[in-house]
């Protein structure tokens, strides 16, 4: 299997763009910066469904923290968060955006390196496991595991392919895994999947996304227009949503290549411990309905 150069990892993430769009890889396709503002508040509904039985005054571990979007959203519903970013533009982003919260704390630093003080009702891994080679993703649930409070969760959102695994070289390399992948990872890490979601707002872009690549690809340059296809596409999309996303599956046509889903995970004796009180032999999955 080829491995992740964390080298080239690091080097591209310490050049990107500070904006709502740049960490979500939408930059380029010529969308509005509305875009990336319409998947985040419709990532956050969805992570509130998953995550509303947690208990507001525990703490919240965001690792790869990106701009500190979603550490700012945790801030406003938990009692403290700690957001860990390596990426110099994006950390600097990220404390200036959280620093009129106090209880917010914020960590320069490789997330493999950090080592975590606090017991965490959430730890959240906001498209972190997808830069990272499968020992090392291995290694970190395993830690971050042990740091859960009774009752805590581990909620990963990371993009998806279909079957296998398929690694990214070059300037911007990235492994994709299948929803099976990632739950054989997990089942390794002695993390149970209590819950599954498909994010419909990603899947939305990325069907935008993978429309301006293949107009790029068949249009020449200088007739591309990219700014104006661009916002053209995404409010066709947008206003087709979320119907629009279940369309392709449908007709059986693989599309957009890529998707992305929310992995809600707690330690296998808690889950246990769980079913055995609900009567529930299995893990529940897919219990929350597609985000409107």
């Amino acid at each position: 299997m080829t491995e992740l150069n964390y080298d080239a990892v690091n080097k591209y993430w310490s050049a990107a763009r500070p904006s709502i769009l740049g960490p979500y890889m939408m930059d380029g396709f010529g969308f509005p910066a509305t875009a990336g503002q319409f998947r985040f508040r419709a990532e956050t509904r969805i992570t509130q469904r998953l995550i509303c039985g947690l208990n507001s005054d525990g703490t919240v571990l965001d690792l790869g923290s990106g701009i500190g979007y979603w550490a700012e959203h945790f801030a406003e519903h938990f009692a403290k968060v700690v957001a860990v970013e390596a990426s110099t533009p994006l950390y600097d982003a990220l404390r200036q955006r959280c620093e009129s919260y106090s209880h917010v704390e914020t960590v320069k630093g490789d997330v493999l390196l950090f080592e975590p003080k606090d017991r965490y009702e959430l730890i959240f891994l906001g498209g972190l496991l997808m830069y990272l080679n499968e020992n090392d993703a291995i290694a970190l649930l395993r830690k971050l595991s042990r740091c859960l409070e009774p009752g805590g969760m581990i909620v990963c959102r990371e993009s998806t392919v279909q079957q296998g695994v398929e690694t990214r070289a070059g300037e911007y390399q990235v492994v994709y895994r299948s929803v099976t992948e990632y739950q054989r990872i997990f089942g390794e890490c002695g993390l149970s999947v209590v819950d599954e979601k498909r994010n419909t707002p990603y899947v939305l872009v990325q069907m935008g996304c993978e429309f301006v690549k293949k107009w790029k690809a068949r249009v020449p340059a200088r007739v591309q227009m990219i700014p104006v296809v661009g916002h053209l596409v995404y409010w066709a999309l947008r206003i087709g949503y979320p119907w629009i996303t279940r369309v392709p599956s449908a007709f059986g046509v693989d599309y957009p290549k890529l998707s992305n889903h929310f992995f809600v995970l707690c330690p296998e004796s808690q889950d246990s411990k769980q079913a055995g009180s609900t009567g529930s032999q299995q893990p529940v999955k897919n219990s929350v309905g597609e985000n409107q």
